[in-house]
């Protein structure tokens, strides 16, 4: 703030201010220059309204006003009558397992959003005969972790059971929701060799048409082909 130089005085309590200068009571405003047009009102910002569906089937509903995962999870889970903690992930226009369409930070205005809720509970055991077990993890960024690929000959695609989407909820009936990506991670890799233990997952809802498509596929897991089933 400046200081008022010698001449200057305070503007007397409750006259008008404009800029910051005291404005004597009674002082006309100053003239609007000819050919210049008075400054718009700011534009209000468009309504970003986006639509999704439940990816196993459901009527569209549509969402906005959300900044972050958490509030998209509860917009959803909002607009289908569900809890937020059923949403394991979500895809972007395709309602299937497809890791290469998995949500991320960014979404186009165009982008139909598909989330992918709790399905069926399982448990396997796994031994592990090497370093590597061969998964690629990653978490929805709300409390969830889960698998978003296999290689190709690793002890885990050896496990018919495990699939490419299953979150993982517990290790050795150690919980780990909440956990990110990286802590299952290091959790797995530091589990002893040759020493079994066991995963408790659970696998995304299925539609019933998939559900029906998936005894005529070879693969273990949802999806066609080896990029959409998140095998390397």
């Amino acid at each position: 703030m400046r200081r008022a130089g010698r001449r200057g005085r305070q503007a007397p309590e409750g006259s008008p201010m404009e800029n910051g200068v005291g404005q004597e009571p009674g002082t006309p405003e100053p003239p609007v220059a000819e050919g210049i047009p008075a400054p718009r009102p700011p534009r209000a910002r468009p309504r970003l309204v986006f639509h999704t569906q439940l990816a196993h089937g459901s009527p569209t509903g549509r969402i906005e006003g959300f900044t972050n995962v958490k509030e998209l999870y509860a917009k959803i889970a909002e607009v289908f009558g569900i809890s937020p903690t059923e949403i394991l992930f979500c895809t972007l226009n395709t309602h299937k397992v497809d890791m290469q369409k998995l949500l991320g930070g960014q979404i186009g205005l165009e982008d139909f959003i598909f989330a992918h809720v709790r399905g069926e509970t399982k448990e396997v055991e796994v031994t592990k005969t090497e370093d590597a077990l061969g998964l690629t993890i990653t978490d929805n960024g709300a409390g969830y972790a889960f698998i978003k690929r296999i290689k190709e000959g690793s002890i885990i695609n050896r496990l018919q059971t495990v699939c490419v989407g299953d979150s993982i909820e517990a290790i050795n009936d150690q919980t780990i929701v909440g956990c990110r990506h990286y802590e299952v991670a290091r959790m797995l890799r530091d589990l002893p060799r040759a020493q079994p233990f066991t995963l408790r997952l659970v696998q995304p809802k299925k539609a019933f048409a998939d559900m029906i498509g998936q005894r005529t596929r070879s693969s273990k897991c949802p999806g066609e082909g080896r990029v959409t089933s998140g095998k390397e």
